[in-house]
């Protein structure tokens, strides 16, 4: 149990980039502020790499790469971090720009999708990530985004694990919601990351600003909290910096919000990836 605090702390999403960010020194440094677990989402391969995506092998790459990095951060951390594999939904925009059609642009995220799922099967990962674009785009690219996403659902159904989404801005994802549903996912392991206080449909990983939290907490649902640290060199601290999440749950703990913090920390965690993270730590 984390001394300090007498609870597990975890980031729900968060980025290490083991090629030009900080890395497992991130990590260390959320242990130190009384971090104790993370999901640890991988980088697009435009950002990791530089180069956009062809074939499965270059999915792999990048998927290995997040595989290695969340290994060694466990290593710093009391409890442990877990990967989120998948493909961020802004890579539609990128492969259209580069020539794809939105189809041709569906067909090979699917594939990159299906090549994250073995990993979760095969078990190095705990969940998948997919979503849609959070900004204007064409029908077709709508379309075959929609598609991706609920290719994503398939899979998650099929091996057993929960999703995290990158999307739009809503609070209403009951359609969402009803399209896991019909592919045999329950709702509530489809992950909104970056989510607000409110949310319709499926499980809200709030961004940790304060007022967020206390709507999240007058909500009286399921929630988690997340940095969505981006581990960018260019921008530090970005989204939010590694500390953030173990300061807010001090900060919730002085304000009398125990029951919130289990709920963020320990009972949405276990419902959603089925996790204990008061096990698994030392």
């Amino acid at each position: 149990m984390n001394a300090e605090l007498d609870t597990p702390v975890l980031d729900d999403h968060m980025h290490l980039d083991p090629v030009r960010g900080r890395g497992v020194e991130a990590a260390g440094e959320f242990a130190d502020n009384g971090g104790t677990h993370l999901l640890v989402v991988n980088k697009p391969s435009w950002q990791l790499l530089d180069r956009l995506p062809s074939e499965a092998a270059d999915f792999r790459e990048v998927f290995d790469l997040t595989v290695d990095v969340v290994e060694r951060a466990t290593a710093e951390l009391p409890g442990r971090a877990w990967p989120v594999l998948g493909v961020h939904p802004g890579l539609v925009s990128q492969l259209v720009d580069d020539g794809y059609d939105a189809d041709e642009a569906r067909d090979l995220m699917q594939t990159g999708l299906s090549t994250a799922a073995e990993y979760v099967a095969d078990g190095p990962a705990l969940a998948l990530k997919s979503g849609r674009p959070h900004y204007d785009v064409s029908d077709a690219v709508w379309a075959a985004s929609n598609d991706v996403m609920r290719h994503g659902f398939d899979l998650a159904s099929e091996t057993g694990c929960a999703i995290q989404l990158h999307a739009e801005g809503s609070e209403d994802f009951t359609e969402v919601a009803e399209w896991a549903e019909d592919r045999g996912l329950a709702p509530e392991r489809v992950v909104k990351h970056y989510s607000g206080s409110r949310l319709d449909g499926i499980t809200k990983s709030v961004i940790s600003h304060k007022d967020e939290l206390e709507l999240a907490i007058k909500e009286d649902e399921p929630f988690m909290m997340e940095t969505d640290y981006i581990d960018d060199p260019d921008r530090p601290g970005a989204v939010l910096g590694v500390k953030t999440v173990p300061r807010r749950v001090r900060w919730l703990r002085k304000e009398g919000y125990d029951e919130a913090i289990r709920r963020a920390h320990v009972e949405t965690p276990a419902a959603v990836y089925g996790i204990d993270t008061e096990k698994t730590l030392e």
